[in-house]
């Protein structure tokens, strides 16, 4: 489909979010964002004002819940509710990061499930279908009763490993629940794997306790999906390098990058945190020399363009070294 039949077919709208990944998305497509004011009344109140046709044409909504997370998440609902209200034939939320999806369910008495509270807010609000990338948990997917579409960015880690990164190469993950996925990465970059056996005191603060498999003479790369305040990531790099490792580096996708991650990141023995571009990097990120920033536009814009065409998503997930 040329660029004029898209342009006449599709829109694509953003909050305040990830406007440039939007941008970024929308010129691998082709097409110009869609205009939109989303701004706030004096008291603080969200004002959207979608300024395009979206009469029967397919509405894709981009903006990650990253922090400011409630602010930015009503964005997200207001948006859905406006194009909804004009008459849009389909609302897809393109949400790279999913926030709140670290609380999926009870660990404890009389707390929430919020990852399938704002899954059913999303729906509520209007959007028909789900685009996302690295869930915290897969199990996210069942939360909503609307399709979604759970990309990996394995396609951009994986030959940034591969390319940055000796042969000689351990894939730890920081926790027990990531081991699929380390286990998925090390089985494609013919890596060894090990485990960080951590103890979570509370939410956001961990202390790292013991590290299952061998590290000696490795280089080595912690993969996760969020690193947030950093603490779980650093700690596990201490622990990798008392353990005889060669070097230690780390790859998430979600950069949260919260409170002192930054500095944590740069009093680290860490060599290079390579994050990607779901959650816009801070100042203080932009400025440190070891985290190294991946772009997923292109990722995103061929799955906006498959799912408008009714096509399947599943070549996305092939990787290419």
């Amino acid at each position: 489909m040329n660029a004029a039949a898209l342009n006449n077919n599709i829109r694509i709208f953003t909050g305040n979010a990830t406007p440039e990944l939007a941008q970024t998305i929308c010129g691998h497509l082709g097409i110009p964002l869609g205009e939109a004011l989303v701004t706030t009344f004096s008291d603080g109140e969200i004002r959207v004002e979608i300024g395009d046709n979206v009469r029967g044409r397919d509405v894709f909504l981009i903006q990650s819940t990253c922090p400011p997370a409630n602010h930015n998440l009503m964005e997200l609902l207001i948006m859905i509710d406006a194009v909804k209200r004009a008459s849009a034939r389909r609302i897809t939320a393109v949400i790279p990061y999913f926030g709140y999806a670290r609380q999926d369910r009870k660990v404890a008495p009389r707390v929430p499930i919020t990852a399938k509270l704002v899954a059913d807010l999303i729906s509520t609000a209007g959007a028909q279908r789900i685009l996302t990338l690295d869930l915290h948990v897969g199990q996210i997917q069942g939360f909503f009763d609307i399709p979604v579409d759970n990309l990996y960015a394995s396609p951009i880690m994986i030959p940034y490993i591969k390319e940055n990164f000796q042969d000689d190469l351990t894939i730890v993950s920081p926790d027990a629940g990531g081991v699929p996925r380390a286990r998925a990465y090390a089985k494609r970059l013919v890596a060894s794997l090990g485990l960080i056996d951590k103890r979570r005191d509370a939410p956001g603060k961990a202390k790292a306790m013991n590290l299952i498999g061998e590290v000696l003479g490795k280089e080595v790369v912690i993969l996760d999906d969020i690193v947030d305040t950093g603490g779980t990531l650093t700690q596990a790099a201490e622990v990798i390098l008392q353990r005889g490792a060669r070097n230690v580096n780390a790859c998430c996708t979600h950069a949260v990058l919260s409170g002192p991650a930054v500095q944590r990141v740069i009093d680290s023995p860490l060599n290079r945190l390579v994050v990607t571009d779901t959650i816009p990097l801070g100042e203080a990120a932009r400025g440190c020399a070891k985290i190294v920033q991946l772009s997923v536009a292109h990722l995103f814009a061929r799955a906006i363009l498959n799912i408008h065409q009714e096509d399947s998503i599943s070549s996305l997930f092939e990787i290419h070294f």
